[in-house]
């Protein structure tokens, strides 16, 4: 009974193949359980800011202090 010499390499093969297979990395994405909220307080605030400058400034100019 001849056996044949490439059932070694190609068990090693299968065994090697199938390990690398079942390490493949899964990327899993989920919606997060509670919503997204953007602060835009910063940008409000320097608009009122700004704003108030401005009218700070035609005051002064209007109406001198001195």
């Amino acid at each position: 009974m001849r056996r044949n010499s490439c059932t070694p390499a190609l068990a090693v093969a299968a065994l090697l193949l199938s390990e690398l297979i079942g390490c493949t990395p899964t990327v899993k994405l989920e919606a997060p359980s509670e919503p997204i909220t953007i602060n835009l307080n910063i940008k409000l605030d320097a608009d009122v800011r700004l704003r108030v400058e401005e009218k700070a400034k035609q005051d002064v100019a209007g109406k001198p202090i001195f």
